[in-house]
């Protein structure tokens, strides 16, 4: 009877002036499918991360909080990348398994001449990869629809970089959200970048330009835009972030990992001026509450957390250094070199996460070389700690003794540092990166750049012991220092506030799950 209604509530003219067009008649019985099978059932949304980890670890988090809240969630992978997400879901004795399934679809590495096991962007060290990559990525597209058309979901929230994901779920007539990863700072930029392209207008790669129709009057460099954008041409990146960008138009609407407070003025340009529609529900990491889930979360330390937190519960608050690049920063000997100089000339305490770049070359001249990694780690023992591979990042941030944290300006390591309350030395190394510097040193004022000034896909621009040194001081020491650090305790509370209840996330959150109930039901 509810479903006879449901058609009878259909306007009667529009139904008979589209009677005749075959893809309204598909797309008019693919919704009637969908409302006869979730009558009287629970919500159930479909989530498709990028393969890459600054984009699963918020994704399997917005999986945690959006099944706290009673729904259905199954997150769409690739068999290595069930590995770890499976992990931390289960590392959660607060999430109910059975609300969160796992859809594994096999990655088409072998088919577009990629190594067997290349699963993520992690594991795409050279240019010529990533052309291949984003043809894996095109792939999927046929066994997700097929999924999709299988589960009938009633919404996907899927990466911004798989824009054929509104077309999926325009064939079964659900809305489909866009996650992009990033704030609204950063994506106001990039829009108003790429619309009125400011770029064009300089004499030369380091005069600063303003940003057109961002608040703020923030400027920025020629030098700090992708290649593609600096040399103005057209190759695979360019184009693969293109229709990513342009997906945001077909797509219902964006969830955001921020909150309010955090970028209020953006996330009103974002709405009121770009006119779209968007859900800030985070620091999507604060739902983790226990040390094992926190632990877990994106990959398993190659550090044991108690000895982490053991090392540091021995160190006075407020005088550890936490240094990490993300995932895809590497640096090469040279410059690892000059960071550890720069910690050891800045006299603090420090835990340094180091992810080195592996060339056939420089590995043949390693043994010629006056400075090492271990020389290094066994000279600092007791001041510094040294982690290679996976840092319980979280954990270590929220700790009192941190007082510091070297970030490449990663959004999730951004909004992390926020959340935790640390003030920040920003070294921003590509992607949106150099955004979120603005955001945290003139936006927030709660860091100081380290002085990077060239966007570099993967391996970061080189910076001095110097440089570093300076950084460290400056956010660790002094009147600045404590100014910066008291207006970033002063974030972190709100972000605490943000995420409990009747707080600006907590509260977009219902909105937004109130808007698809009514959409599906």
């Amino acid at each position: 009877m509810k479903t006879f209604l449901y058609i009878l509530h259909f306007p009667l003219l529009f139904f008979l002036t589209h009677f005749s067009s075959a893809t309204f008649l598909l797309h008019f019985f693919n919704l009637l499918g969908s409302k006869m099978c979730s009558e009287g059932s629970e919500l159930h949304m479909f989530l498709f991360p990028l393969m890459a980890r600054g984009h699963m670890i918020p994704i399997v988090d917005m999986a945690k909080l959006l099944s706290s809240r009673g729904i259905k969630i199954t997150i769409v992978t690739t068999p290595l990348n069930s590995i770890s997400i499976s992990n931390s879901i289960h590392a959660s004795q607060s999430i109910s398994a059975s609300k969160i399934h796992l859809l594994i679809l096999k990655f088409p590495s072998v088919e577009v001449g990629l190594p067997d096991g290349c699963e993520t962007s992690d594991s795409i060290i050279t240019s010529a990869l990533f052309p291949k990559f984003i043809s894996a990525l095109n792939l999927l597209q046929t066994p997700f629809e097929e999924a999709v058309m299988k589960y009938r979901p009633h919404c996907i929230v899927a990466d911004m970089f798989f824009p054929w994901a509104s077309d999926v779920a325009a064939k079964l007539g659900i809305p489909r959200l866009n996650f992009h990863g990033t704030g609204f700072f950063s994506f106001c930029a990039m829009e108003f970048m790429k619309i009125h392209q400011p770029y064009n207008h300089v004499s030369s790669d380091t005069e600063p330009f303003l940003i057109p129709c961002l608040p703020g009057e923030i400027t920025f460099t020629k030098m700090k835009l992708p290649e593609f954008m600096r040399e103005n041409v057209k190759n695979d990146l360019s184009e693969f972030v293109d229709k990513a960008l342009e997906s945001e138009l077909k797509s219902y609407g964006v969830i955001i990992n921020s909150f309010y407070e955090l970028e209020a003025e953006y996330a009103d340009c974002y709405r009121n001026v770009l006119g779209r529609k968007a859900w800030h529900i985070g620091p999507l990491s604060l739902c983790n509450k226990e040390t094992e889930e926190k632990a877990q979360r994106g990959n398993e330390s190659t550090i044991d957390e108690h000895e982490c937190l053991k090392w540091l519960d021995a160190k006075k608050p407020n005088s550890v250094v936490y240094v990490c690049f993300g995932s895809m920063t590497k640096f090469n000997s040279d410059q690892l070199k000059e960071i550890a100089s720069g910690l050891e000339a800045s006299e603090k305490n420090f835990i340094w996460v180091v992810r080195k770049v592996k060339r056939e070359e420089e590995e043949e001249e390693e043994e010629d070389q006056d400075w090492s990694l271990e020389e290094f780690e066994q000279r600092m023992e007791g001041k510094g700690m040294i982690i290679r591979g996976w840092a319980p990042q979280v954990l270590i941030l929220d700790h009192p003794a941190v007082g510091g944290f070297i970030t490449h300006c990663g959004w999730n390591s951004t909004l992390e540092g926020v959340a935790a309350g640390v003030p920040m030395v920003t070294w921003p190394v590509s992607a949106e990166q150099f955004y979120n510097e603005k955001l945290v040193t003139e936006v927030l004022k709660v860091g100081v750049a380290v002085g990077v000034e060239k966007w570099v896909r993967i391996v970061g621009d080189f910076i001095g012991k110097g440089a570093v040194e300076k950084a460290i001081r400056r956010v660790m020491e002094g009147e600045e220092a404590e100014e910066m650090r008291n207006r970033a305790k002063e974030l972190g509370e709100m972000s605490r506030k943000a995420v409990a209840e009747n707080g600006s996330s907590c509260s977009d959150l219902d909105a937004l799950i109130k808007e698809l109930k009514s959409l599906a039901f």
